[in-house]
């Protein structure tokens, strides 16, 4: 796709990651981050709609608090406390310099996970941006439940850990046209280029298949994130019919070049034009249950767009009510699906193997033939 058609977009999602927003000691780049606020100005400026997801709160408290490292949780939660109010006024003062207003948003996986909370999210988000405002996002490390306080944990998907599927997350919820993610690399590589220099840029893909996220590669100090976080977050938004650009961040005045229609980074066009509800319910979801079912039902939900159906399922794992979702598996504990349960996990077990016309008699009442009707699953 032509980039300038690539790039004839209204609504942006433009992600900052950790290594671009400080310089080479580790200490703010300031110059940097006025140099986005002014860019991200001049896109409001020309009619656009920019929402801005950013890391560096743990690394702005660890700074001011005068630490070497920020291990363990609580030590990170720490930080983003005292990190967080530096980091937005940054955002607040840079912003006024050119007459936009920010807005501060700070995100847990619950507000994504209840649907009720998710679509009260929307609505906020669509009114800041249709007031003219630049939404500000970033993950409430400080608030967030520490995994070793909490054995339940362990057995949950989070929907996300990290701003890069944040960032992802956000543009799925607001039918954004492009997500932007700004990193210390300049795109995606046909090879490490760190091991390999002669490794060559990819300059543009569709969508993201299981071969291309198994090129990903793991976070580089200081961040949560890494290629394949990006990759994974690319794999959301295309599903979803939006635009990725994954590029070098420390390019100065990137974005700038960037809307002017020069050649920088990774593009990804739209694979798929997954329904609002179907991209819910595949990735912005906190998981705990699991539906193991056998190679036929498999089959019947990847070929014939079928309803999972009690005979099919062998197994049922973890706890879960009704309407919630839940994680579909084969006998080898492979995801391929999830979906919103019918019925809780007790019932599950007492109707798995039957005939849908068993279900009356097994349980005593009887809400629908499936565990999971069609039309709430979606296939990942």
């Amino acid at each position: 796709m032509d980039r300038k058609e690539f790039l004839n977009v209204k609504r942006i999602v433009v992600k900052l990651g950790t290594n671009v927003l400080r310089n080479e000691n580790g200490e703010v780049a300031l110059s940097r981050i006025y140099s986005y606020i002014e860019s991200i100005c001049k896109l409001v400026r020309r009619g656009k709609e920019v929402v801005l997801v950013t890391s560096g709160a743990v690394g702005l408290g660890k700074k001011k608090l005068g630490l070497k490292n920020t291990e363990g949780e609580a030590v990170k939660q720490a930080c983003a406390a005292i990190g967080q109010g530096n980091l937005m006024s940054l955002y607040e003062e840079g912003f006024d310099t050119y007459g936009i207003v920010a807005g501060q948003i700070l995100l847990t996986q619950d507000d994504f996970s209840q649907r009720k909370k998710y679509l009260s999210l929307r609505a906020i988000l669509n009114k800041l941006l249709e007031m003219g405002t630049v939404p500000v996002i970033n993950q409430n490390d400080t608030v967030t439940v520490i995994e070793g306080l909490d054995d339940t944990l362990e057995q949950v998907q989070l929907c996300f850990t990290d701003n890069d599927k944040l960032s992802a997350l956000v543009s799925s919820a607001l039918d954004t046209d492009l997500l932007l993610i700004l990193s210390d690399v300049d795109g995606l590589y046909e090879s490490n280029p760190k091991e390999n220099p002669d490794a060559k840029l990819i300059k543009e893909l569709c969508g993201v298949s299981k071969e291309v996220l198994a090129m990903g590669t793991d976070a580089s100090e200081g961040g949560r994130g890494g290629m394949r976080t990006k990759l994974e977050a690319a794999r959301i938004v295309t599903r979803g019919g939006g635009r990725v650009l994954i590029a070098n961040g420390k390019i100065p005045y990137i974005i700038d070049k960037i809307f002017n229609y020069e050649e920088y980074g990774t593009t990804f066009t739209p694979s798929e034009d997954l329904a609002e509800k179907k991209r819910w319910i595949g990735y912005s979801t906190n998981i705990v249950g699991h539906v193991i079912v056998n190679d036929g039902a498999k089959k019947a939900m990847l070929e014939n767009d079928s309803s999972l159906l009690p005979i099919g399922v062998v197994r049922i794992e973890n706890d879960f009510k009704k309407g919630e979702v839940v994680s579909v598996r084969d006998e080898n504990n492979v995801e391929f699906a999830r979906g919103i349960v019918n019925y809780n996990a007790d019932d599950c077990k007492r109707i798995i193997g039957s005939h849908s016309k068993e279900i009356l008699n097994l349980l005593g009442f009887k809400n629908y033939n499936a565990i999971i009707t069609r039309d709430y699953i979606t296939i990942i």
